[in-house]
């Protein structure tokens, strides 16, 4: 350090300071030492941590060097990365910020602009990926989408389902874009791959039988259970319209008001509304029912017939995935039998997607893999996302997620 003023106008510290001899005249990109070319455009600051409560810069030459690899570029300075406006020691306390509070919170304690926490998250994270490798020992991964901005937007993200970490992230949701992680995977360590869990989406199934094709295909149970629950709202909703037909065709219509008193029953008016607001009690599992659901559950199985082995077929799936593998089989193909000839359109389609994936879905059951650890972590980047109020790039939202998912979190500078 050369000296220290106060400036009186802009109320700020201006610490002069110059590298070590050793660090002069090195190339700001690759760190080469070059001959200097010129003086540059004379000093520059550097926004460093406060002094209390009064905002502090660095301020030093900037002379440029010519560089064998790089030609004429700024000179580097050891307190801050190239073309950067901020020491190191900042950015590392902002990236600390960002992954413990808001992002607005953390433009109000440091004084600096809304795009800057992004551009200052995404130097570091690039700086902290040079230092590790995050492939290394990668054998089972989950891969799935996340929708991250209003207008059909998305991230692809890969999650190691041994460490529990978010291991790679990249705007789409397609086949060139999942194609981008194999190939930083490379071919080598994709053959490494045993495990890969995902929904059934096929543009997922496609490129890691291209790239993995050793790996074994692991359906994820919620996945599966959910196809039966659309199933089954499917045929709630069209046995709700076939009764509210019903009730058009056998029950005069009624004027606005409340009805007198000694107006005539509509009983299938009545049911159709029930039917209505059934929902819950067909979705949720039968242990987790409340007693009024169980009450509706009950008078559904007995007054539509239908519906109710919609219902059973539901639960009949999920419950297979709670059996040992070799009885699992069983009754897997049990219920494929069952829904083929239930005369119920939705499950008839359904029994066609389960035994396209029969393979996948009993995999699952063996290896004891799902979704789940992915969709925890869809679930924390949709809290990043919410308590930042959204990111203008999609680059800041994965370089945040990596520093607090990817198992290599900033400390506070001076902290070990």
């Amino acid at each position: 350090m050369i000296g220290v003023d106060f400036d009186e106008y802009e109320q700020v510290l201006l610490a002069r300071v110059r590298p070590h001899k050793s660090m002069r005249n090195r190339c700001g990109i690759c760190s080469r030492r070059s001959p200097r070319y010129d003086s540059g455009e004379g000093p520059r600051r550097w926004r460093t941590l406060d002094l209390g409560t009064i905002e502090t810069y660095l301020v030093a030459e900037a002379p440029r060097v010519k560089c064998p690899v790089h030609a004429v570029t700024v000179a580097a300075v050891p307190w801050a990365r190239h073309q950067a406006g901020h020491t190191r020691n900042f950015d590392q306390h902002v990236a600390w910020l960002a992954t413990q509070c808001s992002k607005s919170a953390v433009t109000a304690l440091m004084r600096i602009a809304w795009r800057t926490v992004g551009a200052i998250i995404n130097r570091f994270w690039n700086d902290t990926a040079a230092t590790f490798d995050p492939f290394a020992n990668l054998t089972r991964i989950g891969i799935d989408e996340i929708s991250y901005k209003r207008g059909h937007k998305y991230l692809t993200v890969v999650v190691d389902h041994d460490s529990g970490r978010l291991v790679w992230a990249s705007p789409g949701r397609d086949k060139a874009t999942l194609r981008k992680f194999f190939d930083a995977l490379g071919e080598e360590r994709s053959a490494q791959i045993t495990h890969v869990s995902a929904d059934a989406a096929t543009w997922i199934a496609t490129v890691v039988a291209e790239r993995c094709s050793q790996a074994v295909r692991v359906a994820d149970p919620f996945h599966v259970v959910m196809w039966a629950t659309e199933a089954l709202d499917e045929e709630r909703r069209t046995a709700w319209n076939r009764a509210r037909k019903l009730a058009k065709e056998n029950e005069p219509s009624r004027g606005r008001g409340r009805p007198p008193a000694d107006a005539p029953p509509r009983p299938d008016s009545e049911q159709a509304m029930k039917l209505k607001n059934s929902r819950y009690a067909l979705w949720k599992n039968p242990e987790d029912l409340t007693e009024k659901q169980q009450v509706k559950l009950d008078w559904i199985v007995l007054t539509d017939p239908r519906l109710g082995r919609a219902y059973y077929l539901k639960e009949g799936l999920r419950t297979v995935f709670k059996l040992p593998l070799k009885e699992a089989a069983e009754a897997l193909d049990r219920w494929v039998s069952w829904a083929r000839r239930c005369r119920i359109p939705s499950f008839v389609k359904l029994q066609k997607s389960i035994v396209k994936h029969r393979q996948s879905i009993l995999a699952s059951i063996e290896h004891g893999l799902s979704n789940g650890r992915i969709e925890s972590m869809n679930t924390k980047i949709r809290l990043m996302t919410r308590i930042a109020f959204g990111f203008k790039s999609p680059q800041a939202l994965i370089s945040l997620a990596m520093l607090s998912l990817g198992g290599h979190k900033p400390v506070l500078p001076g902290r070990k």
